[in-house]
C-alpha cells in the first residue's frame, strides 16, 4: 500500500468524536508513525461536521425520516474525496447504502443494552420503582413501544440533544423527567457509566439493530481504504450485526420504527470458522398493544449465512403479524407529517 493520509470523518457531536478517535487509535496502533524512515507510512487525520439530524433538534425523530439524517452530508464529503473513511454508530447507518459506498469494517461491540438513568437525588432503582405517571424521556419509538407494553402506568416523552443536554434536562429540578432511557454504549464511551441506574435487557427491552457497534464506511472503489479497514473488523460483532441489519432491511424499518433485536454467536472452535447464531426479533405497535416476537437458532459459517438468518427471521415476523403493525405505523407517520406541514405552512 502506497503512503497516504487517510481522513476519518464523523458527526461533530462529542460522542461521535470519541468514537472516531477510537477508530483513529486502532489504525495508528497498526500503522505507527515511521519517523526517520526515507518513506513515510500511512498517516491519519480527522474531520467533523454537523448533519441534518444534529441541526433539527425540535421535531421528533419519528417525523423526521430515516437514518440518512445522520449520514447524508458525510457521504457527500466521502464521494467527492474530501474525506476517506466515515465512522458511524452502526445503528444510524441505513441498511442499504447508496451506490458507490460500502461498509469497510464493523468494530467490536460495546454492550448493546439500553440503560435507565434516574434523576439525580431520587431513590428509584428500576422502572418498577417509578411512581405512576412518571415521565420517562427517550427519542426512540422502539423503546416507547416496548416499555408502554410492560409499564402502562408510566408516561413517555421525546427528548433530543446530545448526552450532556439530555442529562441536564433530566436533572433540572423543575424539569418534567423522572428518568431517561439511553444507549449504554454511549454513556460508557463518554465516561458516564456511573450515571446508569439499571440496564434494560431482553425480554424487558430489545435493543436497536447494531446498537453498541461502530461501522466504518468507505467508497467501493477505494481499494486501499477497503484493505486498511479489514484490520478493524471484529468477526463475531460483524456476523451478529449483519444478521440484525438483514432482518431490519427486509422489514423495511428505520431508526424511528419499533424493531428490537438480540443476537449472540457461539463459535464451534477457536478458528471461528462456524458457529451457532441465535437471533431474536421483535416488532411492537407504538401504543404497545400489539407485539410480535420470534427467535431463530441456526449454524452459520460466513457473513452471508448470518445475513440469510436475519432475512429469514424477518420473513417469519412479517407472516406472523409484523406487516400489519408496520403498515399501520407508516400510515400514522404520513398523517402526522401532513399535519406538521400544514402547521408549518400556516406559520409562514
Amino acid at each position: 500500500m502506497s503512503p497516504r493520509n487517510f481522513v476519518l470523518a464523523s458527526r461533530a457531536s462529542q460522542l461521535a468524536q470519541v468514537q472516531t478517535n477510537i477508530v483513529l487509535a486502532s489504525l495508528q496502533k497498526q500503522f505507527p508513525s515511521q519517523q526517520g524512515d526515507d518513506q513515510a507510512g500511512q498517516t491519519f487525520s480527522t474531520s467533523f461536521m454537523s448533519t441534518a439530524g444534529d441541526k433539527n433538534q425540535s421535531q421528533a425523530l419519528y417525523l423526521l425520516g430515516g437514518k440518512a439524517l445522520w449520514t447524508k452530508e458525510l457521504e457527500v464529503a466521502l464521494q467527492d474525496g474530501t474525506v476517506d473513511i466515515l465512522v458511524h454508530s452502526l445503528k444510524d447507518v441505513p441498511t442499504t447504502l447508496p451506490s458507490g459506498f460500502q461498509l469497510g469494517a464493523i468494530l467490536e461491540r460495546e454492550d448493546p443494552a439500553d440503560s435507565l438513568v434516574v434523576k439525580q437525588g431520587k431513590p428509584w432503582k428500576s422502572l418498577d420503582d417509578l411512581p405512576d405517571g412518571s415521565v420517562v424521556g427517550t427519542s426512540s419509538v422502539r423503546r416507547v413501544a416496548q416499555l408502554k407494553r410492560k409499564f402502562p402506568k408510566l408516561q413517555f416523552s421525546d427528548v433530543r440533544g446530545n448526552l450532556n443536554t439530555r442529562l441536564a434536562k433530566l436533572d433540572d429540578p423543575n424539569g418534567p423527567y423522572a428518568a431517561l432511557v439511553l444507549a449504554k454504549a454511549g454513556l460508557v464511551r463518554l465516561g458516564m457509566g456511573g450515571r446508569i441506574t439499571a440496564d434494560l435487557t431482553p425480554p424487558i427491552l430489545f435493543h436497536a439493530v447494531s446498537q453498541g457497534a461502530l461501522g466504518v464506511e468507505v467508497r467501493s472503489d477505494d481499494k486501499e481504504a477497503i484493505e486498511l479497514c479489514k484490520i478493524l473488523t471484529h468477526q463475531e460483532t460483524e456476523w451478529n450485526c449483519l444478521a440484525e441489519r438483514a432482518c431490519l432491511r427486509v422489514l423495511e424499518g428505520g431508526c424511528s420504527v419499533p424493531v428490537g433485536v438480540a443476537s449472540s454467536l457461539k463459535w464451534e472452535n477457536e478458528k471461528q470458522e462456524a458457529g451457532l447464531l441465535t437471533l431474536t426479533g421483535a416488532v411492537t405497535s407504538i401504543d404497545g398493544q400489539e407485539h410480535v416476537e420470534h427467535t431463530l437458532k441456526e449454524k452459520v459459517s460466513n457473513a452471508e449465512g448470518a445475513e440469510q438468518v436475519g432475512a429469514k427471521l424477518a420473513g417469519i415476523l412479517l407472516e406472523t403479524g409484523a406487516k400489519k403493525i408496520l403498515d399501520s405505523i407508516n400510515v400514522d407517520r404520513e398523517r402526522r407529517i401532513e399535519e406538521a406541514e400544514k402547521v408549518e405552512a400556516k406559520e409562514k
